[in-house]
């Protein structure tokens, strides 16, 4: 393979689970993941120019006379090519924002407390899934206790029948380049 056709994959992880995939060129060309991160800069500069607008609009408003009146209307012009130029700029940008964030801001909270509360249930729902990964443990190692009583030759083909096959489906996530887990490896050539 030519170097220069040696590609190597980035993820950028969103907030609703999606990956957005950009790829680069070892001739350091730009990528998708790069475009995204340029328009993302260039509607947050839109939204600072237009905070600017916004605080000379009102600066404007606030000392109005009649003199200022074309001062006032040059003013809104700006803002309303500003605000346009912003929306033609968003469209190029696909960022999910939850609605809790959005209903935080509006409230006057901070919107970490969304991401915080986020974090916390998801250790919650780990927590319990946890505990009955380890019940399930539990149940399997007294039903085998109490099966080794009862029947122990079978207990001792039943643990020498799955040891082969565990051994077996290691052996083939190895060969598949699977993980035990069921993930597929993914190899990254740099």
């Amino acid at each position: 393979m030519d170097p220069a056709q040696n590609t190597s994959a980035a993820g950028i992880g969103g907030s609703n689970g999606t990956t957005t995939m950009g790829y680069q060129t070892n001739d350091g060309t730009a990528t998708a993941s790069e475009d995204s991160k340029e328009n993302l800069n260039q509607v947050i500069n839109s939204i600072q120019k237009t905070l600017g607008l916004l605080h000379q609009l009102h600066l404007t408003v606030s000392s109005f006379t009649p003199a200022s009146q074309l001062h006032l209307l040059q003013r809104l012009n700006s803002l309303v090519s500003e605000l346009n130029s912003m929306t033609k700029l968003s469209e190029k940008c696909n960022i999910q924002v939850p609605m809790e964030v959005l209903s935080l801001i509006d409230d006057g909270k901070n919107p970490d407390e969304f991401t915080r509360d986020v974090i916390n249930s998801c250790v919650a729902r780990n927590q319990v899934t946890k505990g009955k990964t380890d019940a399930f443990k539990d149940l399997r190692k007294h039903i085998l206790e109490e099966l080794e009583e009862t029947f122990p030759d079978e207990v001792d083909k039943y643990r020498e029948i799955r040891a082969a096959s565990a051994a077996e489906a290691k052996r083939q996530a190895q060969s598949q380049s699977v993980l035990p887990n069921g993930d597929a490896k993914v190899k990254s050539e740099l």
